[in-house]
């Protein structure tokens, strides 16, 4: 079996993938100082409690917070007996090579995001990726990730818009019924949600008219659902893209070696 590790800046997901599907997601909150046994403990419980008797063979790791690689290889050394790939470091190839200036290193999330879309929609693909920071993965004809847009996170905004006034409070992105907030919390609600709507809207567009092809837009991360309801931002959903991504570039390492 596979077990493919995506660690944000918020959230580390680990799913299992037992080479037609996956069989098991879990979502836990990235701490740095999180030990490989804690990870094993953590992994192990859920595994008993989920009754998953499967023995994990190989591990892919996407990480953007460096400071949790080095656990997660010795959780895969120490109870897995195996080396991790990692995305992003040179012995680890990708289907097609990433297309940026030199010397860029685009984030392990973002080339596991574009060797997913292409593996389901094939090229001329906008990702857009919610999560600490809302990613905008620009994937070409050929596969290759060609560049893209970062903006701040919905919840990193409505955090930083609670602690940065000091008579609003803290609120719950949700979708309002209404643009016109009759409340303080509908105010915000409103201005975050629309808000956003209109950035991907507005950042999607432009795209589309610099690359100066057709495009598919997908969405995925844990706010994709709530931005679909109702709207025609995404031609498509997709909650584990970053995760079937990764399982592409296991595949495709595996068969190169």
């Amino acid at each position: 079996m596979l077990l493919c590790i995506d660690t944000g800046n918020t959230n580390t997901v680990f799913s299992i993938w037992d080479g037609t599907r996956f069989i098991a997601t879990w979502r836990t909150a990235t701490e740095h100082t999180r030990t490989a046994d804690q990870y094993f403990v953590y992994l192990s419980t859920l595994m008993s409690l989920n009754k998953i008797e499967a023995t994990i063979t190989d591990v892919i790791i996407s990480s953007t917070v460096p400071r949790v690689v080095f656990n997660l290889r010795v959780l895969c050394d120490r109870y897995f007996d195996c080396r991790p790939l990692v995305v992003g470091k040179p012995e680890v190839l990708l289907p097609v090579p990433p297309r940026v200036e030199s010397g860029v290193r685009p984030g392990p999330d973002r080339l596991a995001n574009a060797a997913g879309a292409f593996d389901r929609h094939g090229g001329h693909v906008v990702v857009v990726d919610f999560g600490t920071a809302t990613n905008f993965d620009v994937v070409a004809e050929d596969g290759a990730y060609v560049g893209g847009v970062i903006a701040p996170g919905v919840n990193l905004s409505l955090e930083a818009l609670h602690q940065g006034a000091a008579a609003l409070p803290h609120v719950d992105i949700s979708r309002p019924e209404k643009v016109i907030g009759r409340n303080t919390v509908e105010c915000i609600q409103s201005g975050v949600f629309w808000g956003y709507t209109g950035l991907i809207e507005g950042i999607t567009a432009r795209i589309k008219a610099e690359y100066g092809q057709p495009m598919k837009v997908v969405g995925t991360g844990g706010l994709a659902p709530l931005f679909a309801q109702g709207n025609t931002l995404f031609d498509v959903v997709e909650d584990d893209l970053t995760m079937h991504g990764l399982t592409v570039i296991h595949r495709f390492n595996k068969e190169t070696a």
